[in-house]
């Protein structure tokens, strides 16, 4: 907007113009042709362009011949706008047809969605605008980012939709809203799954009630207590041993972190599934600390907190339409990666956990540019699939002799990669001087 000493130095029509603005925008009939509402009363007075002059139809134009109040509002309204429609050059380092790094720049490709960046490869002499990932797409990364944000943030579909025609001028459907959120969700979504954060040894979980396709079911959620990093979130039809199970096993497939502590409320559920999933040889072993009332120490209230902020979503979509969607995973990353926190000093909990992507400025863009890029591969899962690989324990003494391990009462033979490293650095306390190998 305006800043105050422009305000200050702006005349009495001007200054009536920009307060029309501030209660309500104009409304575009048709091409160079607004309606702009009256200060005082109800009536909206047409303003059409005539040889690059504005004409209004109200009687201080129409009688005086002098720039009026509704046109100061139309002409403020233009700057706005203009202003919103940033020229949006889409970071690129190699040509999309053979990779090369020989470009020069080659004009702008302009049309109502704003201004992208046109190159032209030295190598092959293709020519081609820098919208990598955003190819074919009707707005611009700096609209479609917007629209992520806004989605997160707790505005429905459609008043996202009417946001951007009134700021931007592109008309879009809730339905195209809902598609960008959709596509660039699943995009980030295997890009932030392979990060291993590094967590504290405190974890909080905690169940809410959510509603999906109609009917009432269960959000489980597990957050760290020093990043306040989301950890895991699944929903569930109901609260039994194997239901909890599923939200722990989600906690290690997304980091390798065996936590010390893990507190919870008096749900009997998480008793035996904590046990379940991690009870191992390592030393300490995790402690369930099961909270019977709201005013035991610790408390719970990180995850409470936590809950309030996705209500926040929540209810503006009056429920979910399925129990696996973008929405909860696009939250998750707004949640760790977007959304600074007040009790983080305004760092988000990836930074706090050392995933520190340097996403400055537009966050949701930096973040989709990384994912784009991205050639890293998927992190090994601690879970053990089916198709299981087996992995051999060798264990050799000070001289380098191999130790029979059924002799001395050692397991040999592992289906899972992180069990066998918390196997030997159980036994590498007891015997140090032994040298282990996984095969």
């Amino acid at each position: 907007m305006l800043t105050e000493d422009y305000q200050n130095n702006l005349t009495e029509r001007e200054q009536k113009g920009y307060t029309i603005l501030a209660k309500s925008n104009p409304k575009s009939v048709k091409e160079d042709v607004y309606l702009i509402p009256s200060q005082t009363t109800r009536k909206k007075y047409l303003i059409r362009k005539v040889n690059d002059s504005w004409i209004c139809e109200c009687p201080d134009f129409t009688y005086r011949k002098v720039v009026c109040k509704h046109i100061f509002c139309l002409i403020f309204w233009l700057r706005i706008k203009e202003k919103l429609k940033t020229k949006m050059i889409y970071p690129l380092t190699v040509c999309q047809f053979c990779n090369s790094n020989n470009l020069v720049k080659n004009g702008n490709r302009k049309n109502s969605y704003g201004n992208k960046q046109r190159y032209l490869c030295k190598n092959c002499n293709h020519t081609f605008v820098a919208d990598k990932g955003f190819l074919r797409l009707k707005g611009n990364p700096q609209i479609i980012t917007a629209t992520l944000d806004l989605y997160f943030k707790g505005i429905s579909l459609r008043k996202i939709s009417d946001h951007i025609k009134q700021f931007y001028g592109i008309s879009i459907t809730y339905v195209t809203v809902y598609n960008w959120i959709s596509k660039f969700v699943k995009l980030m979504t295997e890009y932030v799954d392979k990060l291993d954060p590094h967590l504290s040894d405190i974890w909080h979980a905690d169940e809410q009630m959510v509603k999906v396709n109609g009917k009432w079911k269960w959000s489980w959620n597990i957050i760290d207590e020093q990043t306040r990093f989301l950890i895991a979130n699944e929903i569930t039809n109901g609260r039994d041993i194997s239901e909890a199970r599923k939200v722990f096993r989600e906690a290690k497939e997304n980091t390798s972190t065996i936590p010390e502590m893990i507190v919870t409320d008096g749900l009997h559920s998480y008793k035996k599934a904590i046990k379940k999933e991690y009870s191992s040889w390592k030393l300490p072993r995790t402690t369930h600390i099961r909270l019977r009332t709201i005013r035991e120490k610790p408390n719970n209230n990180l995850i409470e907190r936590f809950h309030n902020t996705f209500r926040e979503r929540d209810k503006t979509i009056r429920g979910f339409k399925k129990t696996n969607n973008n929405i909860t995973n696009g939250f998750q990353i707004y949640y760790n990666f977007v959304r600074g926190h007040q009790g983080l000093n305004g760092l988000t909990p990836a930074q706090l956990s050392g995933i520190d992507l340097n996403l400055n400025g537009n966050r949701w863009l930096g973040l989709i540019d990384k994912s784009i890029n991205d050639s890293t591969p998927k992190k090994p899962k601690s879970r053990i699939s089916r198709a299981r690989k087996s992995y051999i324990l060798r264990v050799f003494d000070e001289k380098g002799n191999e130790i029979d391990c059924k002799l001395e009462g050692l397991k040999k033979e592992f289906q899972d990669y992180y069990k066998a490293m918390e196997f030997i650095e159980f036994y590498k306390q007891l015997h140090p001087r032994w040298r282990f190998e996984i095969q």
